[in-house]
């Protein structure tokens, strides 16, 4: 079987269970691909390929279990996140450390069947949302050299739209589990804080942080956030609670209102958000204009309140003997905490419930959000020039969702005249994610924004995520692939 432009869950599965592929014959493929993919800036290290061939043979020596949905599934994983037998650089090479055990996300899906293949390039410190703030390379766009594929988890999200691998791990303190998803075409899943552990995580501001799930469709991130959710005793931020759930019908979706949609003069963008909002309507939905305002000025808090102050409590060890070694850009906004005072912390406490007692008002209004994801797609000069002043742009409508506990979805929402990507998010309150899945597959699907670099994918072919179904129901969604699979041999 030759393999699709875009490896997914859902088609190597089906391929392992018809007997037309095997997990060594993917991972083959995967390096043919990864040695030919013209931008090296996506990873900063992977298995070898011998380790990687091993690894696949390991798994059809056994075969498929009930218990391994993601059976001989290819994915990467951010490289702030701990994956036995890579160091984690959180790109910074003189931060680098060899860690003892996976983290406990990478642990649940090594033991669902998936195979790590490498560690992927980011923002430095996950500072940033653009992708140019490494030493090991500014990853681009699939759709263009010259434009920037998002951050802080760049190389993740470029991993997928490229067809190098199956999924992959980022992480989401101010959107960087979403905004690389709009830029290379692809679904970004940010879950509800807590819901993934964050053990073994380096982290940038430990009370917000998340890993996020990139993915080809809604349902194939809404899969992999199941297998890798669970409380975890070893992580103090660790949470769980009873899925919220949303109306399957006449959902009511709130729409920033005309004057709070802001493109910066970018009038492709706002075209196919206006284009999106239709698609909804189309969709059964009811549209509400809602004041951005008050989740706008929350926003503001994290790179320009205390919430900073927590990225330098991350790295304070390191900032103290090794300021040289830190991205110019990163440094910067790192030092920026320095002498913020407990009483300001306390006011920022403050500000914070003031924000969510006015966003209550919006919340009150509907049943979820819809916004852009980014406003504007730069370019890698322009970004470079402005470092900051862009970055802030591409955090306007990202930055309050973990500082207002919600979960999000990013989905592709069309391309531009210009070939590039243009993507929204759905905003849920915390611990509705299955049920935001649902309208995010939906959406998805009528945008026919294809999949990553495959903008004629049909999206026809893959099952709707399960939204409300439980666990247990969820796993039996896949079980008959697994079922099927345990007739592969050698």
């Amino acid at each position: 079987m030759k393999l699709p432009k875009l490896l997914t869950i859902e088609t190597l599965s089906r391929a392992y269970a018809a007997g037309s592929l095997s997990p060594l014959a993917v991972i083959e493929a995967v390096i043919e691909r990864i040695e030919a993919w013209p931008d090296p800036a996506v990873w900063i290290s992977r298995f070898d390929d011998d380790a990687l061939r091993a690894a696949a043979e390991a798994l059809m020596a056994k075969g498929p279990s009930p218990g391994q949905p993601l059976w001989g599934i290819p994915f990467a994983v951010k490289d702030n996140i701990d994956c036995a037998g890579l160091d984690t650089t959180a790109a910074c090479p003189a931060f680098a450390y060899a860690p003892a055990a996976d983290s406990t996300v990478v642990a649940r899906l090594r033991a669902a069947g998936a195979i790590p293949v490498g560690k992927t390039n980011l923002d430095q410190f996950a500072t940033g949302l653009n992708g140019t703030r490494s030493p090991y390379g500014a990853p681009r766009s699939v759709f263009h050299p010259d434009y920037v594929s998002g951050g802080s988890s760049s190389g993740s999200g470029v991993a997928v739209a490229a067809g190098l691998v199956a999924f992959s791990l980022g992480t989401d303190t101010a959107g960087s589990g979403r905004v690389p998803a709009a830029f290379n075409n692809i679904v970004g899943v940010k879950p509800t804080k807590g819901m993934l552990s964050t053990t073994g995580l380096v982290p940038a501001c430990r009370s917000l942080d998340c890993i996020t799930v990139f993915a080809a469709t809604a349902g194939e991130g809404d899969l992999v956030r199941g297998i890798a959710a669970g409380l975890d005793p070893t992580d103090a931020y660790s949470r769980s609670a009873a899925p919220v759930l949303l109306p399957t019908a006449a959902l009511r979706v709130g729409v920033p209102v005309g004057a709070e949609r802001e493109f910066f003069e970018d009038g492709a963008n706002a075209g196919l958000f206006q284009a999106a909002i239709d698609a909804l309507e189309d969709l059964g939905c009811t549209i509400v204009e809602i004041d951005f305002a008050p989740f706008r000025e929350a926003a503001s808090l994290l790179y320009g309140g205390p919430w900073v102050a927590e990225r330098l409590a991350a790295i304070e060890g390191f900032h103290q003997t090794n300021a040289a070694d830190i991205d110019p850009t990163v440094r910067k906004i790192v030092e920026g905490a320095i002498g913020i005072s407990a009483v300001e912390a306390f006011r920022g406490a403050y500000a914070l419930e003031a924000f969510r007692q006015r966003t209550a008002a919006e919340w009150a209004k509907a049943d979820i959000l819809m916004l852009p994801t980014a406003p504007i797609l730069p370019t890698v000069a322009a970004m470079q020039a402005d470092p900051i002043g862009l970055n802030a742009k591409l955090g306007r409508y990202t930055n309050f969702v973990n500082l207002l506990d919600n979960c999000a979805i990013a989905v592709p929402a069309g391309l531009r005249n210009d070939g590039l990507p243009f993507g929204v998010t759905l905003v849920a309150p915390a611990f509705a994610d299955a049920a935001l899945a649902v309208w995010a597959d939906r959406l998805h699907r009528i945008t026919g924004a294809g999949i990553g670099l495959d903008t004629d994918a049909n999206l026809a072919r893959f099952a709707p995520p399960p939204g409300r179904m439980s666990s247990v129901f969820r796993w039996w969604w896949w079980a008959p692939i697994s079922r099927a699979c345990r007739s592969i041999t050698n």
